[in-house]
């Protein structure tokens, strides 16, 4: 199975027939073969990105504005390069990143590291099937396993022999750890093959991660500082993303005066949490990020509060015994590390 016949299928599984393709001959060619024309007018319902030396500023432009222009925007994978003997060669995620920084929308990645390539796979497998992906011995090849939800065979010829299943087996399966390896795919029909069992991860997959701060906030009376999100109508605590050249402290020092014009001052470091089960974040737009958050105990050193209506629609000081119900999944963890005076938490 290649990447063009997945995206063929992906494409024809969401009614598309008509698509500009950005890519080889051959690309074109399992694109026709599963009903997904070529068209370069504004009735290609998708430009579809492969690889393609010849491609030029002509063609990139207008690929772009077939996407402004709502056509769908996907690509056979979103990876740069991938190894060979004479070093590692340009990808179609090259050309897929160009133009994603053109047009601010991201790709649906068909291939690596997207989910839907293994998902296509298993199109006309009986119900309750047995699914594993079978990669090489690379930490990428088995985050996409697990990003597909599904465990991960690593064939590496350099073992001499399967290694015992990373911890305990009652752990969380961790994005980079695969479930068995195999000598050689001859392995793969061992009748005994060392393997821990599959946990699908709880979270969604991220996209990037950033550093970020949070700020619990108590007044003379005890009460915390929250403020509620526009954008899901979720209460919790001040926070946001460090800029470029900002101490953790300043940024949020920053953060709570753009989101409640409050002042405060820094007491003491609650902790650092960075566990992508709590810290994965996806934005309303579809963007997921995996936070690391390093949280502050403040005090404020000002009176007034107001939201700054952009970000935050309300802001107020709440009893620890009165907060909202509809709480950011993270912060009560935060609150309660804050309330117990610890110290230094990592997470």
């Amino acid at each position: 199975m290649t990447a063009g016949w997945a995206t063929a299928v992906w494409l024809r599984q969401r009614g598309v027939t008509a698509a500009h393709v950005l890519g080889s001959a051959g690309l074109r060619d399992e694109l026709a073969a599963q009903g997904v024309s070529h068209r370069s007018d504004v009735a290609a319902e998708a430009v579809v990105v492969g690889y393609d030396d010849s491609l030029t500023y002509r063609d990139l432009t207008h690929a772009c504005a077939l996407i402004r222009a709502g056509s769908r925007f996907v690509t056979t994978d979103f990876v740069t390069t991938f190894p060979s003997e004479e070093g590692p060669p340009l990808t179609a995620g090259v050309i897929a990143s160009a133009i994603s920084a053109a047009t601010g929308r991201r790709p649906s990645a068909i291939g690596k590291p997207g989910p839907d390539m293994p998902h296509v796979a298993q199109c006309g497998l009986p119900e309750g099937a047995a699914v594993a992906v079978v990669v090489s011995a690379s930490a990428t090849d088995t985050a996409w396993a697990h990003r597909a939800g599904l465990p991960a065979i690593v064939v590496d010829p350099s073992v001499s022999q399967q290694p015992p299943p990373p911890g305990n087996g009652t752990e969380m399966t961790a994005p980079v750890s695969p479930e068995a390896v195999v000598v050689g795919l001859s392995g793969l029909f061992d009748p005994v093959v060392h393997a821990r069992p599959f946990r699908p991860l709880t979270y969604a997959w991220p996209d990037d991660v950033q550093a970020a701060v949070a700020a619990v906030v108590c007044d003379e009376a005890g009460r915390v500082l929250l403020v509620r999100r526009v954008d899901n109508g979720k209460w919790g605590v001040p926070s946001g993303h460090v800029e470029v050249g900002e101490t953790v402290a300043q940024a949020v020092v920053r953060e709570v005066a753009e989101e409640t014009g409050l002042q405060v001052e820094v007491t003491r470091q609650i902790g650092v949490y960075s566990d992508p089960a709590s810290q994965v974040f996806t934005y309303p737009d579809g963007r997921v990020t995996q936070f690391v958050t390093t949280a502050f105990a403040c005090t404020p050193t000002g009176q007034q509060v107001r939201p700054d209506g952009v970000e935050i629609s309300q802001v107020g000081f709440f009893r620890p015994d009165d907060l909202p119900s509809r709480l950011l999944r993270m912060h009560p963890g935060w609150l309660t590390d804050a309330s117990t005076g610890r110290t230094g938490t990592i997470d």
